[in-house]
């Protein structure tokens, strides 16, 4: 796949993204998260929306709360993985601002002041749930064709789908249906925007499908388990991409074995 690349951007300032809507990045770069979490801060007649507060990190809870200036009106979490939602509490402390997320969360104890659902309007947002990474990761439908994607859809890598909070068939069902909407551009939770996003969706689709294909290609012999098969059909050397790779694969047995198109016997895997 073709993925997008952008220079490392400067921390701590608000970054313009397009009219009335900026991007403060957090300073968490890594394998996983590119150069950073994208917090953004969104402009309408509805006042101002923070989107994904970050790691907990207070040099970036300061570097929002400056940008907010005492306006913020509400805080939208995509998702409750600890770089998007750590910061979320001391955010709130900061500003008081209510924090809207999916309801029931995937994080433990964690009640949102406003739960979402999809399909509520909050602000200038339509909410559309889209699980798959995790069970309650949220995309954010905004005016003129622009949907915050989370990471559901980035345009620097393909996502990571983690069971057992990570769901593959989910993932795929959520794609499609983002073909089904007519979204301009996408902001994602990491990295550049993505404008014209349906071929790249497509694209997405089609690897995953591949890679599936290629998983029960390689059960139609011995037994093999996610490991194995990670080793196999992944080229990855870095740990954490690694792993990575492995939840990945672990996410298409279960789908397949969903589907009646796998089985597992203790560790390992084969076809029926």
């Amino acid at each position: 796949m073709a993925f997008l690349t952008e220079e490392e951007p400067p921390r701590g300032v608000l970054l313009p993204v397009l009219p009335g809507i900026g991007r403060v990045v957090a300073s968490n770069p890594g394998p996983m998260t590119y150069h950073g979490t994208n917090t953004y801060l969104i402009e309408d007649s509805d006042g101002l929306t923070l989107l994904d507060p970050g790691p907990d990190d207070d040099a970036h809870v300061g570097a929002l709360v400056q940008a907010c200036s005492g306006r913020l009106r509400r805080i939208l979490v995509s998702h409750t993985h600890r770089d998007h939602f750590g910061a979320t509490a001391a955010l709130q402390a900061a500003t008081g601002a209510p924090v809207c997320a999916f309801y029931p969360s995937a994080e433990t104890g964690f009640e949102p002041g406003v739960r979402l659902r999809d399909g509520d309007r909050i602000g200038g947002f339509t909410v559309v749930h889209s699980p798959g990474h995790a069970a309650d990761h949220l995309c954010f439908a905004f005016a003129n064709g622009v949907l915050f994607s989370g990471d559901h859809v980035m345009a620097w890598s393909s996502t990571v789908v983690p069971p057992p909070g990570g769901d593959m068939a989910a993932y795929m069902t959520g794609l499609n249906r983002l073909l089904e909407r007519s979204d301009l551009i996408y902001l994602p939770g990491h990295g550049p925007p993505l404008r014209n996003p349906h071929p790249y969706v497509r694209d997405l689709i089609a690897h995953r499908q591949r890679r599936e294909a290629a998983i029960e290609q390689a059960l139609s012999g011995t037994g093999q388990t996610a490991t194995q098969l990670a080793d196999m059909l992944y080229s990855k050397q870095h740990g954490r991409l690694r792993r990575a790779a492995e939840r990945n694969v672990l996410a298409h047995l279960i789908k397949l074995e969903g589907e009646g198109r796998a089985r597992q016997v203790g560790e390992f895997w084969s076809v029926p």
